[in-house]
């Protein structure tokens, strides 16, 4: 099993001691967010084949990844740096401090341990398209032969996204396919004169920009490479067209303080931020299952 910590928050940001606290008891117990049950997930080593770490900030997290190493379990970090202004990202660190916790990662486990997401593309009046291009191209030239992957997509139209983007005062758009391809096809250019490939998360619908090709963010072949070995896991992605390996994910919803506004797992950050307050380290769930009152 391959275990996901976490596209729903920031647990290398966040949650970095609980995460380790988990794997010393050797189990976590999580909720489903559809129905309210709750389960457990085995962590121990048999029963986890490795990690898939999501981040925006690996800074508090890099001697947690000393201590994941030392019990067995090889892990992939993907990791957003965009660039973005803050007032679509409120606290993520600056782009060229997120980069040297790539390189660092690299120095230790490798070119294929780390994969850069330039994730979401956002187009505002503030981030129009060559001001991504000229962004990305910085961010690149630093990350040359720190990965051989970026990931890319641009923002979905969820209804909390959009909610949450208007209640900031931020206008944004969804360009048309020709547009997006466009844009695609030059950073796709730049990306591989920095020595890496530039690949697509779900979606299917502009996978035939030329210099593309779909991701597969939870990617056993990559976690095979940083393991030595093979990592058995079948295809099973999350929705139609994410081609990635079947994982257990063990976030939780409106549990990320970051304060991204375009964030598709929060959907009001007082919430994450009182779930974030009223987390204990010490405890079975990632966030306590009753909250104090707003």
């Amino acid at each position: 099993m391959i275990v996901s910590a976490s596209y729903k928050t920031d647990i290398p940001a966040f949650y970095g001691r609980w995460f380790l606290n988990r794997l010393d008891a050797g189990y976590c117990r999580m909720v489903n967010p559809y129905g309210g049950q709750t389960y457990r997930i085995d962590l121990t080593r048999p029963a986890v084949d490795g990690f898939i770490f999501w981040t925006k900030n690996l800074g508090p997290f890099l001697g947690a990844l000393d201590s994941v190493a030392e019990r067995g379990f090889p892990f992939v970090v993907q990791y957003s740096i965009t660039g973005l202004p803050t007032a679509l990202e409120r606290s993520v660190p600056a782009w060229e401090t997120a980069v040297g916790h790539m390189a660092l990662v690299r120095e230790r486990w490798g070119a294929r341990a780390a994969v850069w997401r330039y994730d979401p593309i956002v187009l505002t009046e503030a981030t129009p398209p060559d001001r991504h291009r000229e962004t990305f191209a910085a961010i690149a030239r630093s990350l040359r032969g720190v990965t051989d992957e970026v990931v890319v997509s641009f923002l979905q139209p969820y209804r909390k996204t959009a909610r949450n983007l208007a209640a900031a005062g931020i206008g944004w758009r969804d360009p048309e396919a020709e547009e997006k391809r466009a844009l695609l096809t030059d950073l796709a250019g730049i990306a591989a004169g920095e020595g890496m490939a530039l690949t697509l998360c779900t979606q299917p619908e502009l996978a035939d920009t030329p210099g593309t090709a779909p991701a597969r963010c939870v990617d056993a072949v990559r976690l095979s490479d940083v393991a030595g070995y093979a990592v058995p896991a079948r295809e099973k992605g999350n929705r139609p067209g994410c081609l990635c390996a079947e994982s257990r994910d063990i976030g939780d919803y409106d549990s990320c303080p970051h304060g991204c506004v375009y964030c598709y797992a929060v959907a009001d950050r007082g919430t994450a931020q009182r779930r974030f307050a009223a987390h204990d380290p010490e405890g079975e769930f990632l966030v306590a299952r009753r909250m104090p009152p707003p």
